[in-house]
């Protein structure tokens, strides 16, 4: 990592800083953490949480959420093309199969691939913040949570108002939304409709994206029932995105949409909450846009789910225990008519110890997939409170992770699947450290993790086909340090958040002597977010990340976003990214675009 990387960080910390102000970090400390079976406030927690408020998302200089979340040190969001329009997810080095995205609480994992994870991605209007939990996660969530889980919690309406919104921008970025909140005397109701399109940053790279979005929550009074519906569909040319980077006409179109029913039942003691869901995901890809027939692929999958979580408190602790139960259905030209039956369930207990101030929480999940059979996997959380500001904490747990359909089905002119592969397993352990005291705070962690059968595409000879196979033992560890400041300048807040992770991975012997998955992981990974404000009603931010991979590639990128506000009802903003051209690529020689601007106007009325 250059030195110079290094005394940026260092100078934006020791001049000011994302974080909250001190009103808001006490509210962040109240923040019960929802995507866990046992409710916590998220300073009572002995894990590594992070959690994206409304104020972060508002001052971020992003516009979608695959933007926001590479401000996040450990996350690696790799893009293919602006606006999120398809974008990887991964945690901590893992793979783009192995981190779970949720909204409330609902599991989004897609049985084809990863790579359709962050097509349910909301639009950020209508996001109340974001739960990011990192480190083992399979006792808590089940499959797919192999190095951590996402969690997006959506606005609750409190308020009748509309909101309206256009930008408009470089490479012909046009963008709209109207979002309306209503109130009724035992309801509460948001609709959200938006569009974005642009013209492309270079040849092929074209997108419209349509989304809309319902929240209903009905006897609010009593026991409340919250409806969630979503569908989102994205239509873009996708220039070098997954052949190589000569293949400059492939073409896709998505479609991701969510229904989902939920309610909580709290009794003196006991508190439950279930849900019922549908999930439904259909992507067609072209290579050849202009001509179709050459090569497509068609994929449909359904998920249709039930679970129930709860917890009971009693003398002992609080138990928390639950079950969820979902048959996955998948109908594609190329892979086949597949279906899947899957049931998990879990059990923890936590337990307070030493006056309150030892907490020792064991669980397990145990999991039956009809055609992976039974799994079980124990995990443990300890964190011990020295006083009320300052906490340390460590955690272990094994994890798993069930092949794909892509990864045992699939088939092309230069790739196979394999029906006979293992499911993925890890076991890891973290310890940490956190300090919160008022507008600042500070954690430290480190972590490994002893992967085994991870699946790779791998071949003997140059003219043999790519086939995935059980391949990979690989062990990984790294640290990882955020530290945040706020404070005031006259009447203004001023804020500072500064996140770093190292990681290293050691790949044990691969047999093959051809391999397409390259282990290419963030090895460091700095970000640094700087919120002012000096004037009334007017507000800046500067964002910086810097990457460098395993590879040895590295490159450094600044945003930054001014807004202005007149009377609390219009919003003037403007959005610049990657203000110094930065000639950089995230995956696949996929080039990011160099230097661009958003004008945007947003008009609020109650």
């Amino acid at each position: 990592m250059k030195l110079y990387h290094i005394l940026v960080l260092l100078v934006l910390f020791s001049t000011t800083s994302q974080a909250q102000n001190l009103e808001n970090e006490q509210q962040l400390d109240s923040v019960i953490i929802t995507s866990t079976r046992i409710d916590l406030p998220f300073k009572e927690n002995s894990r590594t949480i992070t959690v994206i408020s409304q104020e972060d998302i508002k001052k971020s200089a992003t516009t979608n959420v695959a933007d926001l979340l590479q401000q996040v040190a450990g996350v690696d969001i790799r893009r293919r093309g602006t606006a999120g329009m398809q974008a990887d997810l991964y945690i901590r080095g893992g793979g783009f199969d192995q981190t779970l995205l949720l909204i409330d609480g609902i599991k989004m994992d897609d049985a084809q691939t990863g790579h359709h994870t962050m097509n349910m991605a909301l639009p950020m209007e209508v996001i109340e913040r974001i739960e990011i939990i990192k480190g083992p996660a399979a006792r808590i969530f089940g499959q797919n949570a192999f190095t951590g889980a996402i969690n997006i919690v959506t606005k609750k309406n409190t308020e009748n108002s509309v909101s309206l919104n256009a930008q408009a921008g470089s490479f012909g970025q046009l963008n709209g939304s109207v979002m309306v909140g209503s109130t009724l005397k035992n309801s509460s109701h948001i609709i959200q409709v938006s569009r974005i399109t642009s013209d492309g940053y270079r040849y092929n790279t074209d997108y419209d994206n349509q989304n809309y979005f319902i929240k209903s929550s009905f006897n609010t009074s009593k026991t409340p029932i919250d409806l969630i519906a979503s569908f989102q569909e994205r239509k873009f040319g996708a220039n070098g995105f997954y052949a190589s980077p000569s293949a400059i006409n492939q073409y896709e179109e998505t479609q991701a949409s969510l229904i989902g029913i939920s309610s909580e039942i709290k009794k003196e003691k006991l508190t439950l909450k279930p849900k019922l869901y549908w999930k439904r995901n259909q992507d067609m890809y072209v290579f050849v846009r202009q001509d179709p027939s050459i090569y497509r692929n068609l994929h449909q999958t359904n998920k249709i789910g039930a679970a129930i979580d709860a917890s009971y408190t009693s003398k002992i602790g609080v138990t928390g225990f639950g079950v969820d139960v979902a048959k996955v259905y998948l109908s594609s030209n190329n892979l086949g008519a597949r279906n899947r039956f899957m049931t998990t369930m879990f059990l923890e207990h936590r337990f307070l110890l030493a006056n309150n101030k030892l907490d020792i929480t064991p669980g397990v999940a145990i999991n039956y997939f009809s055609d992976f059979k039974f799994h079980a996997f124990p995990g443990l959380d300890i964190g011990y409170k020295i006083n009320n500001d300052l906490k340390i904490y460590g955690n272990i747990g094994y994890t798993y992770r069930i092949p794909t359909y892509t990864d045992l089905f699939y088939s092309d002119p230069t790739t196979l699947g394999n029906e006979d592969l293992d499911p993925e397993e890890a076991i890891a352990e973290e310890i940490g450290i956190k300090y919160r005291n008022g507008n600042f705070n500070i954690s430290f962690a480190a972590f490994n993790r002893d992967s085994k059968k991870l699946i790779d595409f791998v071949k003997e000879n140059e003219s043999d086909l790519w086939q995935a196979t059980n391949i990979r033992d690989l062990n990984t560890q790294g640290i990882e340090l955020n530290a945040s400041y706020g404070f005031k300048l006259g009447d203004f807040k001023q804020a500072i958040t500064t996140g770093y992770t190292f990681l290293e991975d050691d790949l044990k012997a691969v047999s093959s002597n051809f391999s397409r998955y390259s282990i290419n992981s963030l090895k460091h990974h700095a970000t640094a977010s700087l919120q002012t404000q000096f004037i009334k009603n007017l507000s800046q931010s500067i964002i910086y990340k810097y990457a460098e991979r395993t590879s040895g590639a590295s490159y450094a990128v600044i945003d930054a976003s001014v807004q202005y506000t007149i009377k609390n009802a219009f919003e003037i903003s403007i959005l610049a990214n990657n203000i110094f051209n930065t000639e950089y690529t995230e995956t696949n020689l996929v080039p990011m675009p160099k230097g661009n601007v958003l004008f945007g106007i947003k008009y609020h009325f109650k």
